[in-house]
């Protein structure tokens, strides 16, 4: 009888559910310490967890016969994701159980901002009556900036239209015809801070998203603009918008999440009399908290009883005896479609993956599946295999797969072709070993290993481009371990995809783009 250990407070109506399940044993036990974690642990096949039990790469030696992690909630940063795919132990979470809450939230925290109700109450609780010292803003007919069309983001703009206020939305994954159904009116990020009284952030919190509004957005922004932050600590350059608000160009601001959780205490923007903040309360409602926890109970027990997996971050939805031969193209398929998500300048439209030779004669589902998981990671931190294919359909990215038995250039190849504002063709191959590589970026020929910081340079074909190139990185401080050079059919244009030590600083690549031969210089996480 598989027993699952349930580590963290859950609610009793999650807990109902694994101990009525006909052939699961229930341990419930809050609180564990580390030690007493690894103890319990040991001949568990199951583990339910929040936010408070730290599921260490030794918590998932210390179980030998675990076989499921199930997070109630979205994140799973307290889970070493990696150990325990190095094990074969699925890791689930419940990525749509806290939207309404969080919405809701951000909805509280805009009305509150623009009526000063915290600032109103404080100053009544010490025996004031400054009546006439909080005059709000009235938010009809006011423009609502929603950054991040997500689950999440979309509830907000709904929520928004129903107070009477304009809807614009930047999200450069969507597309005109999916935000037209929305009635949000797209906009690119530019136009949103020119336009928007109020602005709320709904995307995660990535390299391209880390530090998004700071000095350059603020100065932008209508004078008097209000900010909500309910997504995440960091999107939101601190100083900067501390300088924004002294300078009166951000008229006030509603902060759920910081860059550091929780906050010093004398942290200026805190302490700012112009300036509400909650301590991470987006998703704490008793509702969430309980749909959470029916939803992670429902989705261990039917692994555990029938093999069913849903909502998993770190398995494809295929056969254990299958995924031994396909895990190289999955890992090229993720890796096509990562290039593609962090090249992507705006909307895609439509995501074409062919399938050659060997790989065709898999199943290859899973295969686009773990393109549109890769292509979409730059958008949002909750999609997983299982989701991938619904988040690009609410997109509005037409999929289209096909497969050829040969292949002209490979004994095996995945080529995919992502159209929109541009249109990009990649193709990847499986070498000898098991090795993914890359064999073609547009009408570029090479053979890279698509791993680590990497750099791809687009550029005229001239003598010396090589070594300024190398020259700039080395001044950087940037190593470099592997350099791959193409030219184009013509011989005028050239591309390098170039394997660095470490991500450049924005300096270093201002350099490279500033190069006279250069044409674009990106670069691209490909873990």
């Amino acid at each position: 009888m598989p027993r699952v250990l349930v580590s963290d407070d859950l609610a009793p109506h999650g807990l109902e559910i694994l101990e009525q399940a006909r052939g699961i044993e229930l341990d419930y036990r809050p609180g564990l310490s580390p030690g007493e974690l690894c103890e319990a642990i040991a001949s568990a096949e199951g583990l339910v967890v929040r936010s408070g039990t730290k599921v260490t790469a030794d918590v998932i030696q210390a179980a030998p016969q675990l076989r499921v992690i199930g997070r109630a909630g979205i994140g799973v940063d307290n889970v070493d994701v990696a150990a325990a795919t190095a094990r074969g132990i699925v890791v689930m979470n419940t990525p749509g159980g806290n939207n309404i809450t969080t919405a809701e939230h951000a909805i509280a925290l805009l009305i509150s901002l623009a009526r000063h109700i915290p600032q109103a109450t404080a100053s009544m609780k010490q025996g004031r009556w400054d009546k006439n010292k909080y005059i709000g803003m009235e938010l009809y007919l006011r423009t609502l900036g929603v950054i991040g069309l997500g689950n999440i983001g979309r509830i907000v703009a709904e929520r928004a239209r129903g107070l009477g206020m304009k809807v614009i939305a930047h999200d450069p994954f969507l597309t005109e015809a999916v935000a037209a159904q929305l009635d949000v009116e797209l906009v690119t990020l530019d136009q949103l801070l020119a336009r928007a009284d109020a602005i709320s952030i709904h995307v995660p919190r990535t390299k391209d998203t880390a530090g998004m509004l700071g000095r350059k957005a603020f100065a932008k922004c209508r004078p008097g603009v209000l900010i909500v932050n309910a997504a995440r600590g960091g999107i939101l350059d601190e100083e900067a918008l501390l300088a924004a608000l002294d300078e009166g160009r951000v008229g006030g601001a509603a902060l759920d999440v910081f860059a550091e959780e929780p906050p010093k205490p004398d942290h200026p923007l805190v302490s700012h009399e112009r300036v509400i903040c909650t301590p991470h309360l987006g998703a704490s409602t008793e509702q969430a908290q309980l749909n959470v926890a029916i939803a992670i109970a429902e989705q261990v027990r039917d692994y555990l009883l029938q093999g069913v997996i849903r909502n998993a971050v770190n398995v494809p939805s295929i056969s254990k005896e299958l995924l031994e031969r396909v895990r190289p193209y999955l890992a090229l398929a993720e890796k096509l479609g990562r290039m593609h998500g962090q090249l992507a300048p705006a909307g895609i439209e439509q995501v074409e993956v062919e399938f050659s030779g060997e790989a065709a004669g898999f199943d290859v589902t899973p295969m686009t599946v773990a393109v549109l998981k890769g292509l979409l990671e730059s958008v949002t931190d909750q999609v997983n295999m299982v989701n991938a294919p619904v988040l690009a359909r609410q997109r509005g990215i037409q999929v289209v797969e096909s497969k050829s038995s040969t292949s002209r250039d490979f004994v095996s190849a995945i080529s995919v072709r992502v159209r929109g504002v541009l249109d990009r063709l990649i193709v990847g191959a499986v070498f000898q070993g098991g090795q993914p590589r890359i064999v073609r970026v547009d009408q570029f020929m090479l053979e890279a290993i698509p791993e680590g910081p990497t750099l791809l340079l687009h550029n005229h074909d001239r003598p010396g481009v090589v070594g300024k190139v190398g020259t700039i990185l080395g001044e950087e401080g940037l190593n470099i371990s592997r350099m791959q050079l193409a030219l184009a059919p013509d011989g005028s244009e050239a591309a390098m995809l170039v394997n660095i030590t470490k991500p450049p600083a924005r300096e270093a690549l201002e350099r490279l783009r500033q190069m006279p031969e250069v044409i674009s210089a990106q670069f691209l996480d490909l873990g």
